[in-house]
């Protein structure tokens, strides 16, 4: 049998990512600047842009607590994804087992969600982080389902290339938010007085997030029928089991063998490291640009474009890469190039030379070429280790297993923000983030390097051309 990658039916599925990253990408470009100028206003009674003229370090002496709120809600994800990955195992309704949490989890967050900049431009604490977690429960309702959508339909020698299509799909929604960021300055509004701070510059990104998520969750809705395509894929998907990239067979009825176990646990444990030193950037990079290098906030979107565009450029070519040199290989060369643009972010200054009316510094180029580096870099890591931890398991535990990616993936999102906050509390310099994200990214490429074993999928034939994108239903 000849197992065909189906383009247009892969791309669908991956309005579920556009949906992820449209919003994650609002949430975590705006939420710690958020939480940094509310705290600011009721712990020193002044915004936080006074707060920067006036003394400079208790900015920085509020991070930590920025850093707890974040990794609390990561801390829900930590318990909440597996839990949903589960139950979306054991489902089964007229619309399939994973569509009823993603349609819940879409309507429920999108309903919730501009709530959040409501609450701060009113100073309400309480009600901010009360949006931003049930944002981020019914959020984990929607998201391993949604992941778990690819490789149920998809056989595995061909789900690293679908993961390419996928986090394309997903990195669209990401650059959308930035665009919207872009028009919307968040640094215009945190740098104007209190009186003159203008709401609708912060709520539109989160309405706008809102809609194009809900449309995007209507549109796989419309599309995926999940158990008609389980029905009609189900020759294919055996002859990917038999084709996995394992070192010994996949048995439901036996205890998961010691050396799948040995790998999925050095992937998941370099997995953890990789992801500390990601979401500490991501976390924390807003306030880096705008406390640190004082330049506009719009920076940080072109930032964004540059890295997600170079994203999508490693999204493009991974599952090629992969297919040559195995998955283990195309991972360890991205995160030897991550760390490159990491040690080069390490030499990065700020300009002090005053661009704008808000007294805000020109941006160092030099960072533009950091965020280049890190988005191809994290593209072929990313492409390639999700589906390796899936190939570990059965058609049957696919939520579970993906609950034991992002289980990984959270608890380093838990951990780091308030580490990083505490580090950068206790050196009062900006300059830790790069050197901590740096270190990180150097000790995950050593133990996957180390501990992870080459295996590659036995090579399968993609449909091409028209072919590729299917007969409509």
């Amino acid at each position: 049998m000849t197992l065909k990658l189906n383009v247009k039916r892969t791309a669908l599925i991956g309005f579920a990512f556009f949906g992820i990253l449209l919003l994650w990408q609002v949430y975590d470009s705006w939420c710690p600047t958020f939480l940094t100028d509310i705290f600011a206003r009721n712990i020193y009674e002044m915004t936080s842009a006074e707060l920067k003229a006036s003394d400079p370090a208790k900015i920085l002496n509020v991070q930590w607590i920025v850093g707890i709120i974040m990794a609390c809600d990561n801390l829900a994800a930590l318990i909440l994804l597996p839990i949903f990955g589960n139950l979306s195992d054991r489902t089964k309704t007229p619309i399939g087992k994973r569509m009823p949490y993603i349609l819940i989890g879409t309507f429920v967050s999108a309903v919730a969600f501009p709530f959040i900049p409501v609450f701060f431009h009113t100073n309400n604490i309480a009600g901010m982080v009360a949006m931003m977690a049930v944002v981020l429960i019914f959020m984990m309702m929607y998201r391993n389902p949604a992941v778990s959508l690819m490789p149920d339909i998809t056989p595995k020698p061909l789900r690293a290339k679908a993961n390419g299509i996928i986090n394309i799909m997903g990195y669209f929604g990401g650059a959308f938010a930035t665009v919207l960021g872009l028009v919307c300055v968040l640094s215009r509004y945190i740098n104007s007085p209190a009186a003159e701070r203008n709401i609708w510059t912060i709520e539109l990104p989160f309405i706008i997030a809102s809609v194009l998520m809900v449309i995007s969750a209507l549109v796989l809705f419309s599309t995926i029928k999940e158990n008609k395509l389980a029905e009609e894929l189900r020759e294919e998907l055996e002859e990917g089991e038999r084709l996995a990239a394992v070192e010994t067979p996949i048995d439901d009825d036996k205890p998961m063998s010691r050396a799948n176990r040995n790998m999925l646990l050095a992937i998941l444990g370099a997995e953890f490291l990789w992801f500390m030193s990601d979401n500490a950037l991501g976390t924390y990079i807003g306030n880096y640009v705008i406390y640190h290098l004082q330049s506009a906030s719009s920076a940080t979107m072109i930032l964004t474009i540059l890295g997600g565009l170079a994203s999508v450029v490693g999204f493009a070519i991974a599952g090629g890469i992969a297919d040559r040199i195995g998955r283990k290989w195309t991972i360890s060369t991205g995160l030897m190039i991550t760390f490159a643009g990491l040690l080069l972010m390490c030499f990065v200054t700020p300009t002090h030379k005053a661009v704008g009316e808000h007294g805000e510094f020109s941006f160092p180029v030099l960072l533009y070429a950091v965020w280049v580096l890190k988005g191809f870099g994290m593209a072929l890591v990313h492409n390639c280790s999700f589906p390796m931890v899936v190939e570990l398991c059965s058609s049957k535990k696919i939520g579970r297993f993906t609950g034991y990616y992002y289980a990984a993936s959270m608890s380093a999102q838990t951990v780091t923000p308030v580490l990083l906050g505490l580090v950068l509390n206790m050196s009062s310099a900006w300059r830790a983030l790069p050197v901590y994200a740096c270190i990180l990214t150097a000790c995950s490429c050593t133990v996957f390097t180390l501990l992870v074993k080459n295996i590659k999928a036995s090579k399968v034939a993609n449909a091409k051309g028209l072919e590729a994108l299917g007969e409509d239903d």
